[in-house]
């Protein structure tokens, strides 16, 4: 009986649990940037940035880990409505006591795209790297390939797959009511089909880590700032578009400094 009125109160502040577990695992993300945990590496009495370290198997992880947290970071205020929306729905269909669980589970599928997105970036850090591509401070040294990804990045706001992706991610009721699947898996398989439409939206934004500088904060908050406005703001389609124009007139003055 006293198991059953602890679940019941459980259930009745799912809500509160899963904001807090949302706001926790945000706040532990960018702590661990902001300490310069996943920024920053050993090299015998000092710490030097992460891209002047050798490419052994411990700093590969150490480098996909900082673009995994970092992805959660930047991407999860913005899937919060979607992860709230999902938990509200959830209790009202769910069995007692499988609430918590299958939202953990949409949220982690959500994390789970963005951590394979991460596994190509981490990729990508390595190729430029090697290439004599990156600073240490890992921006880009090529004024073209800076100017090159601006410009791409530019076009992408206009393109029908950004579209596409873009009105999935503004419209979590229409994404939930098309998508629903019941149980732990089936809100993990939600969760990741959610994170594939928000990686199709994103993705080329989040190169543009590579031309401002992935340790440069203000960088980072300012892209996290954006996705959070062009997916939740009324006007978030058109403020898209607008920047699109922005980062293509932006790349044509940076590719036109060099010719």
């Amino acid at each position: 009986m006293a198991d059953s009125i602890f679940m019941q109160r459980v259930l009745r502040h799912d809500r509160l649990l899963v904001v807090s577990g949302l706001l926790i695992v945000v706040i532990l993300s960018w702590a661990y940037l902001l300490t310069g945990a996943g920024m920053m590496e050993a090299m015998g009495d000092m710490l030097m940035p992460m891209s002047m370290g050798p490419w052994t198997p411990g700093h590969a992880v150490l480098v996909f880990t900082m673009w995994a947290v970092m992805m959660a970071a930047m991407m999860l205020p913005s899937a919060a409505p979607m992860i709230l929306l999902y938990s509200t729905i959830a209790r009202s269909k769910a069995a007692t006591g499988e609430l918590v669980t299958a939202s953990g589970g949409f949220m982690f599928g959500y994390v789970a795209v963005w951590a394979t997105f991460s596994l190509v970036a981490a990729t990508l850090q390595y190729v430029l790297e090697q290439t004599a591509l990156l600073s240490p401070m890992m921006e880009t040294t090529s004024t073209v390939l800076a100017g090159a990804v601006l410009i791409t990045a530019g076009l992408y706001q206009w393109m029908p797959l950004k579209q596409f992706c873009l009105r999935h991610c503004r419209s979590p009721i229409e994404f939930l009511t098309t998508h629903w699947r019941a149980g732990v898996r089936g809100a993990f398989a939600m969760g990741f089909r959610h994170g594939a439409y928000c990686v199709g939206c994103c993705w080329l934004l989040m190169l543009l880590l590579f031309v401002g500088g992935v340790m440069n904060f203000t960088w980072i908050g300012g892209i996290a700032l954006f996705v959070l406005i062009e997916k939740l703001a009324p006007a978030g389609h058109w403020i898209g578009r607008g920047a699109g124009v922005v980062l293509m007139a932006w790349g044509t003055a940076t590719l036109y400094s060099v010719a």
